[in-house]
C-alpha cells in the first residue's frame, strides 16, 4: 500500500469515528451539554470544544506549520491552554458547538486530502508523519467520544477503529514512564488483545516474558485513561506490564490523572448502537 493510500484509508476511518460521535450528539437537549463527564471539570460542551479546537490546530499544523509553531510558542503551559478551551466557548449553544465541530472536522479532512503524504507534521512533542497525525486524531475523537458516552450512559458498539488506538497505546509504552520521570523499562512486553470479531491484535515480541492480554476495547480504554485497569478484564504477567497498565498514557503532554479504581465497576459490554436509544 502506498503512503497516499494509507492516508486515504486513515482519513476514511477518521470520518467514520467523527460520524459515530455525531450520532450520539443528535437530539441532545441544551441542558445535556452541561452534563459533567468523567474528566474532572469537563462537561460535554467542553469535550466538543476540545475536539473542534484541536481539529483546527491539527489543520494548522498540516497546512500552515509556520503558523502552528508561532501559536505553540505563545503557550506558557499546554495543560492550562487545553483546560481553557471549553470556558472560552461557553457562549456557544449546543447547536453552535455541533456546527463549529462539523465545520472544523470537515476542513481538517480537506487539509489532509490536499497535503503531501510524505509531510512531517509539527506538534507539541516530536514531529509526526501525516499517517501518525491522522491516527492520533482518530484516537482523540474516540476517547473524548467515550467521555461523552459515559456522561450520557450510552453503550455503543465497539469502534472498528480500536486497532488504531491500540497501536498508539502500545507504541507509547516508553512515553508512559518517561512523562512521570520514571526509568523506561528495558523488558519487552507482548500485547495480545481479543477483538469482538474473533480476531487477535498483537504487538511486541512473540516470546516476551511480560504480557498484557484481554479485550481490545479494554486496552484502548486503559491507554487513553478512560478506565482504570482494575475496572477492566485485562490481565498482566510481569512487573513491567503491570506497572505500565497502571500508568499507561497514549496521548502527549504531562501525566494525566486517569480514572480511579471502582469508578466504572461494571464490566464493559458492547451492544449495537440502535438498541440504546441514544441516551439513558
Amino acid at each position: 500500500m502506498t503512503k497516499t493510500e494509507i492516508v486515504e484509508e486513515l482519513c476514511s476511518d477518521l470520518v467514520l469515528e467523527q460520524d459515530r460521535l455525531r450520532e450520539v450528539l443528535v437530539g441532545l437537549a441544551e441542558a445535556d451539554w452541561t452534563l459533567p463527564t468523567p474528566a474532572v471539570n469537563w462537561t460535554i460542551h467542553d469535550q466538543i470544544a476540545h475536539l473542534a479546537h484541536f481539529d483546527f490546530i491539527t489543520r494548522l499544523a498540516i497546512s500552515r506549520p509556520d503558523r502552528f509553531v508561532a501559536v505553540r510558542e505563545t503557550m506558557v503551559d499546554l495543560q492550562t491552554y487545553v483546560d481553557l478551551i471549553g470556558p472560552a466557548n461557553l457562549s456557544r449553544t449546543g447547536e453552535d458547538m455541533q456546527r463549529w465541530w462539523s465545520e472544523e472536522s470537515s476542513k481538517l479532512i480537506d487539509a489532509i486530502a490536499t497535503a503531501d503524504p510524505e509531510r512531517r507534521v509539527p506538534w507539541f512533542g516530536p514531529q509526526m508523519s501525516l499517517p501518525s497525525k491522522i491516527t492520533a486524531r482518530i484516537m482523540e475523537t474516540w476517547a473524548h467520544g467515550q467521555d461523552i458516552r459515559d456522561a450520557l450512559g450510552v453503550t455503543s458498539s465497539s469502534s472498528p477503529n480500536l486497532v488504531h488506538v491500540a497501536r498508539i497505546g502500545a507504541l507509547a509504552l516508553p512515553n508512559s514512564f518517561a512523562v512521570r520521570g520514571m526509568d523506561v523499562p528495558t523488558a519487552a512486553v507482548r500485547v495480545e488483545l481479543d477483538a469482538d470479531d474473533g480476531t487477535v491484535w498483537s504487538a511486541g515480541p512473540e516470546h516476551a516474558a511480560e504480557k498484557v492480554t484481554g479485550p481490545l476495547e479494554d486496552f484502548c480504554l486503559v491507554v487513553t485513561q478512560r478506565r482504570h485497569v482494575a475496572d477492566t478484564a485485562l490481565q498482566t504477567d510481569g512487573s513491567t506490564a503491570s506497572t505500565w497498565m497502571e500508568i499507561a498514557q497514549a496521548f502527549a503532554g504531562p501525566p494525566g490523572p486517569g480514572r480511579a479504581p471502582g469508578q466504572f465497576a461494571a464490566p464493559t459490554h458492547s451492544t449495537p448502537d440502535h438498541e440504546n436509544g441514544g441516551q439513558s
